[in-house]
């Protein structure tokens, strides 16, 4: 495998790179591979996603194991520009499959629709990175919209988009399922839809033309791996879950739960939903450690979660990090920082900054080239070993 070496965008901003097996560095940065149809708010106590920023094998398909250009699974190197790759197989998603005229994006009036509130670090940099590439590339127009955890605003937002003469889409799905009156507008007018972070239940090429994000189930097992490590095996787990609806909670509980299982010594005692949210995920910890004050760590879904679960083990009395352990998802500067304070133990990286791939796969796109269904990340990782040398890769 050759990859790129890291890219940033402005104020340091580490950004996702391509990779590809068999070509060049210089090929790699003017192709996707072809197959298949298809700004930090730390304090934030708001929900995100987790998502941000699915890992490929070298044959990739959808959901397959990671194959990482910072660590392989388990390594402790967190990524700074992450590798990406097509999956699936076949010729790939092209102009003359989805009806859409070619474009210069830089006549081109391009919609973003964000899902949630841009108040945690994931939204922020994710949104951040979709406007500095957009002004990067000197996108005619940028249209930005924010549903604020609404379905129905999300698809409405879309429409309006589509209203506003939008000629391609970037959207960053609530839930996997629920938006499909907002593709099949688009689908109308034949105008390409790329999806971010999460995964929707649509058909590629039809109804949205690709998918660009983490490999969630991979993401779950590696935190298992590193709750395993960091516990000597042995350990009493509450489960903090995601928002119910999308394939992040859903891949992310299955890849933990699973790989916790060649931990005889490890139990997981509990397991509910703290909405992705800071707060909630505060609150749900306090009741999880009155009625199990046993537990011995805890594995939040995402990092707004985990250190919403840092604070109530400090209320409880106890060491966060030492008494109970603590693993998340995502990347954000707080919960590496508390790695380095050793108030945490790991962080597995969802990178959010989906910007570069995100504009390069329709300017391929729109140049002809075909898209595979998926496109899925690299993410790296911290532990104590890499976290004080890379904070400043965290967002």
């Amino acid at each position: 495998m050759t990859a790129l070496s890291p890219n940033r965008l402005s104020a340091g901003r580490p950004t996702p790179v391509l990779r590809r097996a068999g070509i060049g560095i210089a090929a790699v940065a003017l192709a996707l591979t072809a197959s298949g149809c298809a700004k930090s708010a730390n304090d934030s106590a708001s929900s995100s996603s987790g998502s941000g920023a699915a890992a490929p094998a070298a044959a990739a398909s959808s959901g397959g194991d990671a194959a990482s250009a910072a660590p392989a699974a388990g390594g402790d190197a967190a990524s700074a520009a992450p590798a990406a790759s097509g999956s699936g197989s076949g010729d790939g998603c092209t102009l003359q499959q989805t009806g859409a005229t070619k474009i210069d994006l830089k006549d081109a009036v391009v919609g973003f629709s964000q899902s949630e509130p841009e108040t945690a670090a994931f939204r922020i940099a994710e949104t951040t990175s979709i406007e500095d590439e957009a002004k990067k590339l000197g996108v005619k127009k940028l249209l930005h919209t924010v549903a604020n955890s609404n379905l129905q605003k999300q698809i409405a937002d879309i429409q309006q988009m589509i209203n506003q003469g939008a000629q391609a889409l970037i959207v960053a799905p609530l839930n996997s399922d629920g938006l499909q009156p907002a593709f099949a507008a688009a689908a109308a007018k034949h105008i390409p839809v790329v999806t971010i972070d999460r995964k929707v239940t649509s058909q590629p090429c039809k109804d949205y033309l690709t998918f660009i994000g983490s490999n969630f189930v991979d993401q779950g097992k590696r935190a298992a791996d590193q709750l395993i490590k960091v516990t000597g095996g042995k350990a009493k787990v509450a489960v903090l879950l995601g928002s119910s609806g999308n394939n992040v909670t859903t891949d992310r509980t299955s890849g933990f739960v699973d790989e916790v299982k060649t931990a005889p010594g490890i139990t997981i005692v509990a397991q509910q939903t703290g909405d992705f949210a800071r707060d909630k995920g505060q609150s749900v910890t306090e009741t999880l450690l009155q009625a199990h004050p046993d537990i011995t760590a805890i594995y939040a879904e995402n990092d707004e979660m985990g250190l919403g679960a840092l604070v109530a083990i400090k209320a409880a009395g106890k060491q966060p990090g030492k008494d109970i352990k603590l693993v998340s998802i995502d990347g954000t500067k707080n919960a590496v920082q508390a790695i380095v304070d050793g108030t945490y133990n790991a962080v597995i990286e969802s990178n959010p900054r989906f910007g570069p791939l995100a504009f390069k796969t329709l300017q391929d796109f729109f140049s002809g080239q075909p898209i595979p269904a998926s496109i899925v990340i690299s993410d790296g990782q911290y532990t104590s070993d890499n976290a004080k040398t890379d904070v400043a890769k965290a967002f």
